[in-house]
């Protein structure tokens, strides 16, 4: 993202903010994994989203209409020797020069400056809850501000949500935000390519995860999106497996649900394929209906249409296919009525996409399916899951989990699905699958 986008962003809330107000936005807090090692660090996705701000120990300030100052970054000051240890910090000059504040201060002065701004502001927007310190800070400033009534102090009188505003505006994807979003698609469904073509019996969950991270890295893709979802046989039935650690075995199925992070944006992708390079029967019987259903599901996707339509289409879907293989008993009408097709497809068929892979935005307002817009990401990814030992079900769909997940923006004219260069037709995965099989090759 370039610097004129985030400062986009700040004018556009600085608008929607009531006058004589203040938002209060920290980063996310350094987070420790043992003893003297911590993970690795990644900004709040909100703080982030205003700023362009990467490093922690940071809050951000907007006052609209401050003659001063309307974009004051408290963070880190200029440490050589710590930064001879940990890298290099923008500090006060970095943050107004790069990073475009109009001011800044060192973070440790934060607990001086920043009681006497709220002390000028009658509105205070932040998001409680985020940050437990600050929460606790903000309320003891305020406190003592109310003391001095007496002196003619007046301060804050009103606390307003600031996630609900910011929120909305994250839903609504910009032009640079897609295109993060779209290389991160593109590279993960070439991570996707790769595990399809080193699958075989006899490896581990966890060889295959190792081949999308590196196909991800190799293409810049640092960071996943979140943990890899690497599932064969019974372990593709347990929705979020991470544990990525058992072998692999002929005449099972693999599910894998990845997705790298680009330059602060989230891909998402789940396919599910033949870990020995060919479906059976029963396996392409479900997987045939699954993407049924989400192809059904894709093309509820266009402006106008409600949040809810693509689940109920690939519901509709799923539950007579159900019904046609002898998985679900009685009419059409009556299994959706008694929501039965939930024994075999138990989530949502979709989430928001953008900074975080659950990201943010309502999916109601005021009690009805919001409407779908031009510029919104979302996931499409129904599915099938039987266990072994489902009771009144034929052994020979045992094991079988089956998911199948794509990234689908809402465009002017109807949708555009971002991760197609991932496989996953029968024919192609199993030609893709095939070609791998050659001599000379895994």
């Amino acid at each position: 993202m370039i610097a004129s986008e985030f400062k986009r962003r700040r004018r556009q809330l600085m608008r929607m903010m009531e006058p004589n107000s203040i938002a209060i936005l920290p980063t996310a807090p350094v987070a420790r994994r043992n003893r003297d090692v911590d993970y690795a660090y990644r900004p709040d996705s909100d703080f982030y989203y205003l700023t362009g701000f990467p490093e922690p120990e940071a809050v951000a300030i907007l006052i609209p209409g401050r003659k001063q100052a309307e974009y004051i970054l408290f963070c880190r000051e200029r440490h050589p020797e710590r930064e001879q240890w940990d890298g290099a910090r923008a500090g006060q000059e970095g943050a107004v020069r790069i990073y475009g504040a109009d001011d800044s201060f060192p973070i440790g002065d934060l607990n001086e400056i920043l009681p006497r701004m709220l002390e000028q502001c009658a509105r205070v927007y932040y998001a409680m809850g985020c940050n437990p310190e600050l929460d606790k800070q903000i309320s003891e400033w305020v406190s003592q501000i109310r003391t001095q009534s007496r002196a003619g102090v007046t301060g804050p009188l009103e606390f307003i949500a600031l996630d609900h505003y910011l929120h909305d505006m994250r839903l609504y994807k910009s032009r640079s935000e897609i295109k993060a979003i779209r290389q991160a698609a593109r590279i993960s469904a070439q991570g996707h390519r790769r595990v399809m073509g080193a699958c075989r019996p006899g490896l581990h969950e966890w060889r295959l995860e190792a081949e999308f991270v590196h196909e991800c890295a190799m293409r810049g893709a640092r960071h996943q999106a979140y943990p890899p979802i690497v599932g064969g046989g019974a372990n593709a039935c347990v929705l979020h497996y991470i544990d990525n650690r058992d072998e692999l075995r002929d005449g099972e199925l693999l599910l894998i649900d990845a997705g790298c992070e680009h330059d602060y944006y989230a891909s998402d992708i789940t396919r599910t394929i033949p870990i020995s390079g060919t479906f059976s029967e029963p396996q392409r019987q479900l997987y045939e209906l699954v993407l049924k259903a989400q192809e059904a599901a894709i093309a509820k996707v266009s402006p106008g249409s409600h949040w809810d339509a693509p689940h109920q289409a690939a519901v509709r879907v799923i539950t007579r296919g159900l019904i046609e293989l002898g998985l679900l008993k009685g009419s059409l009408a009556s299994a959706l009525k008694r929501e039965s097709y939930k024994r075999f497809y138990m989530h949502r068929t979709g989430h928001w996409l953008g900074m975080d892979v659950h990201d943010v935005g309502d999916y109601k307002i005021d009690g009805a399916w919001r409407e779908l817009e031009p510029g919104m990401v979302l996931t499409i990814e129904p599915g099938i899951y039987i266990p072994a030992g489902s009771k009144g079900v034929a052994r020979k769909w045992w094991d079988i989990g089956i998911r199948i997940e794509d990234d689908v923006l809402v465009t002017k004219e109807g949708r555009e699905v971002l991760t197609t260069d991932a496989p996953k037709g029968v024919r192609e995965i199993e030609s893709l699958m095939g070609g791998a099989r050659r001599p000379g090759r895994g």
